[in-house]
């Protein structure tokens, strides 16, 4: 039996964009316009509103003219509203072809918002839909509000289906605008809907405010629609939309013999963190496929199960992701946790010295102190009392200034095997000014220094503010990413001694 094709329609650029905060600017829109249709290789995108702002024309006319010259256009579409006419005017003067039709999916919205029967409704959106093929346009149809339409006016929902299927349209959109559904409830509906309309094309698009959305998105596959609509995180108005990497994997994993997509599951995480830079939303750690520690095993009896035939693995494997599994060290990891990070450092150690060393992670896990496999290092030298780790690069001395209506600045001395560098620099503040200085002492040394990827700063816990400070830098090499951290009263000499790690670590 051949497999059910489903389009996956992400609306990062549209719906994504509505997440409180969140405004992408023409040359991030493109940026991510590409790396949607090229990168992820979804079916179609929904990049704006129609009529918005200056600013919003632009960036669409920018997409619009990429994806003209690139064979894209017909996967670029516009959320536009029945306006006699002036949506399509605009989407003609953006270079845009496709049309996703705002109209009223429920009795309630028609009557209190538009204040309009459902004649006087339908009417106006023959004329749109007549003036767009006109125009070379074509349409889809959004029922805004359908899933309470479906609860309190069903027979409505049904008069408009009925109106729909008599007009040119490409596909009809249902949307949970408010997020209400439950899973029975969207098969129920759905089903209703594909029995009476087979040969129509339907999408859905789910909302997460119950946490429900993947759920409900797995059951309208079941139900028979052939669209569905993502964003990029999660991203979107309130609790978001349904996020695309769980449904991927979810539609990779459980309805694989049923349905085929075309979403290369390789690219979710690194399309993903560019979004979370670009959006300056975090993904929280624990977000299935993308967040951080997702693949991250913390309790010691999980890594002694995957040194014994994977006991702990399931289908989820990070590689499907471009990621790569993790052993977390803390309290909880035990000698197999510490095992998995020596393996990777290089590092071997006797049982007796592996006991030593576990001892003294369980005490710092214990202290809420942050390990990392980079730390493992210094722990095993501070404990065993070696030479395991030697400091080839040490920070001598600095000066840092700072000064109301002048640069910060720092002179630095630094000693790279036993060889003594200064140098001036300015930054914006003092660890820029700090950094630029090194950078001058590496590029004399010809050597390579990593990216500054994200920096984090905090008290330990239960501490006061008047306590110590911790920094968290994390760094990008061009072999792999790692953190490092730095404890003093002072944020900036924190940082300082966490950059003075990454330099011996390198």
């Amino acid at each position: 039996m051949s497999k059910r094709k489903i389009e996956i329609m992400d609306t990062t650029l549209r719906d994504g964009e509505q997440t409180s905060g969140v405004s992408f600017p023409s040359a991030e829109k493109l940026t991510i316009a590409k790396l949607l249709l090229e990168e992820l290789n979804v079916d179609r995108i929904e990049v704006a509103s129609a009529r918005v702002s200056e600013g919003e024309f632009q960036a669409v006319k920018a997409i619009t003219n990429w994806a003209s010259n690139n064979g894209y256009i017909d996967r670029v579409e516009m959320l536009t509203f029945v306006d006699d006419g002036r949506s399509i005017e605009w989407m003609k003067k953006a270079g845009a072809k496709v049309q996703n039709l705002l109209t009223k999916g429920s009795l309630n919205h028609l009557k209190h918002q538009l204040k309009k029967t459902p004649e006087q409704h339908f009417s106006e959106i023959k004329d749109v839909v007549e003036l767009a093929q006109k125009e070379g346009i074509k349409t889809n149809v959004y029922l805004e509000d359908w899933s309470n339409g479906m609860h309190n006016s069903p027979e409505y929902v049904f008069q408009f289906l009925d109106f729909l299927n008599t007009l040119p349209l490409e596909r009809i959109l249902l949307p949970d605008t408010l997020g209400v559904l439950t899973h029975y409830e969207t098969f129920d509906y759905f089903s209703q809907i594909t029995a009476k309309y087979p040969n129509t094309h339907f999408d859905f698009h789910a909302h997460n405010d119950y946490d429900l959305s993947v759920a409900n998105v797995m059951e309208s596959i079941k139900a028979g629609a052939r669209g569905l609509h993502l964003t990029v995180n999660g991203m979107g108005e309130r609790a978001g939309n349904a996020p695309m990497a769980s449904v991927v994997a979810v539609i990779n994993d459980f309805f694989k013999d049923e349905v085929e997509i075309q979403v290369k599951e390789t690219s979710l995480y690194s399309v993903s963190k560019i979004i979370e830079t670009f959006s300056g939303v975090r993904i929280p750690s624990n977000k299935p496929i993308v967040g951080d520690n997702v693949f991250t095993q913390t309790a010691g009896i999980h890594a002694d199960g995957d040194n014994k035939n994977n006991l702990y693995f399931n289908d989820l494997m990070p590689e499907r992701f471009g990621r790569k599994r993790k052993y977390a060290l803390g309290k909880t990891s035990g000698k197999a946790n510490i095992e998995k990070n020596l393996q990777e450092l290089g590092l071997e150690l006797d049982q007796v010295d592996l006991l030593k060393v576990t001892q003294r992670i369980i005490e710092l896990g214990d202290k809420k102190e942050l390990v990392t496999k980079e730390d493992l290092p210094y722990i095993i030298s501070d404990v065993l009392d070696s030479n395991l780790y030697e400091e080839r690069i040490t920070v001598e001395s600095y000066v840092l200034t700072h000064s109301k209506g002048l640069k910060p600045s720092t002179t630095v001395a630094v000693k790279i095997d036993g060889e003594l560098f200064e140098e001036l620099s300015e930054g914006d503040g003092q660890f820029d000014a700090f950094m630029n200085a090194l950078r001058k002492i590496y590029k004399k040394k010809k050597l390579t220094m990593p990216n500054l990827v994200d920096y984090a700063v905090r008290i330990p816990p239960g501490s006061t503010s008047a306590a110590l400070c911790e920094t968290i830098i994390t760094w990008q090499s061009e072999t792999n990413k790692f953190i490092t951290r730095g404890l003093d009263c002072d944020q900036t000499v924190s940082a300082i001694k966490a950059t003075q790690k990454m330099l011996n670590i390198c």
